[in-house]
């Protein structure tokens, strides 16, 4: 399994401190770089690479095979990410992974292991409207997971541009900036016009028969007068919060 020198040091440093036992370590260690179930392949290699775990996408799967994914990255000493949790699959694995965190609104599943890791960066993840908050707190689970500090500010859309102007210093200083926002997807580029950081658009799929399941707010996105403004897909509150995520990782290293 790949691993840097900055990873070694921290299995070697929480086997001394005693958060981690040999027993731990050595499967950490030793662990192949993908592990091979009858209905999945996963990449026991990404934490490695990419700095954070392979993430699970539960549509389309059985609780059970959710479940078994789940074990197996526990079983190699990684934290465990879901997105897109239904009920049924919620249930089972409140009932296998007690001590696990869900947020059933954002649909997300989180079981950490090893030490709660102090968070770096600053991310504020930032609605139009209420309708948005699903989407908005996915970023926000996701942002939080990556051992980013996230701040939530609902409700702010162009409809009364004084409730974002209000919210202003709780963004302004920020490392990167989720905005989700359905209708006529206008936020992103105001917020946009505001701060110097990133800004990853989400358009969410709220509106009336015109806005088409959000295909009206994404091209608005993609048409952002604003230079900083990014779009990802629409309702992909977990692929904005984790590139904001990683901005703020790396700009905390540097």
């Amino acid at each position: 399994m790949t691993m840097n020198a900055e990873e070694l040091r921290q299995v070697l440093e929480q086997v001394h401190c005693g958060s981690m036992s040999v027993d731990q370590a050595f499967r950490q260690l030793t662990t192949p770089p993908s592990a091979e179930l009858p209905f999945a392949t996963l990449d026991l290699d990404r934490h490695g690479r990419c700095g954070f775990p392979e993430v699970i996408l539960c549509a389309g799967k059985t609780p059970a095979w959710v479940e078994g994914v789940a074990r197996r990255l526990i079983e190699a000493g990684q934290s465990c990410l879901a997105t897109r949790v239904s009920d049924e699959q919620a249930a089972h694995l409140a009932l296998v992974f007690p001590e696990a965190e869900q947020d059933r609104l954002a649909r997300t599943f989180w079981l950490r292991v090893g030490p709660n890791t102090p968070p770096v960066g600053r991310v504020a993840v930032i609605t139009a409207g209420t309708g948005d908050l699903p989407v908005a707190r996915e970023a926000l689970v996701t942002i939080q997971a990556m051992s980013v500090s996230a701040d939530l500010i609902v409700d702010v859309g162009v409809a009364g541009l004084h409730r974002l102007l209000r919210q202003r210093e709780r963004f302004e200083s920020a490392d990167a900036i989720v905005v989700a926002a359905g209708m006529d997807g206008a936020l992103p580029s105001v917020v946009g016009g505001l701060v110097s950081c990133p800004v990853f658009a989400v358009p969410t799929s709220i509106g009336y028969g015109t806005a088409f399941g959000g295909l009206a707010a994404l091209l608005t996105m993609l048409n952002s007068c604003s230079a900083n403004v990014a779009v990802v897909n629409i309702d992909a509150g977990f692929k904005a919060g984790y590139l904001a995520a990683l901005v703020a990782r790396h700009t905390a290293d540097s």
